[in-house]
């Protein structure tokens, strides 16, 4: 798990929209939205629609990443405490 990747998941303990994720980390939307594909892609988060409706389908994460709610995966956890 990289820094930036660190931080993020830091930020997921509890579901969290982009804009709170954007406030908090003051990144570039680009490098958030990579970031978050590169979580999402090793199943360390979850993208949702609102706070309580997971998303089970692709992410376009360039049209709508920015839209979404996110949460830390159980193994996304793990990974975070073990660092």
């Amino acid at each position: 798990m990289s820094d930036p990747e660190f931080d993020l998941v830091d930020e997921l303990y509890f579901v969290q929209h982009y804009s709170f994720l954007k406030e908090q980390l003051g990144w570039e939307d680009s490098i958030l939205l990579s970031t978050l594909k590169s979580l999402h892609l090793k199943e360390y988060i979850k993208c949702l629609a609102s706070p309580d409706q997971e998303i089970f389908r692709t992410v376009d994460f360039e049209k709508e990443g920015s839209t979404l709610y996110y949460l830390a995966t159980k193994k996304g956890l793990m990974a975070h405490n073990t660092l």
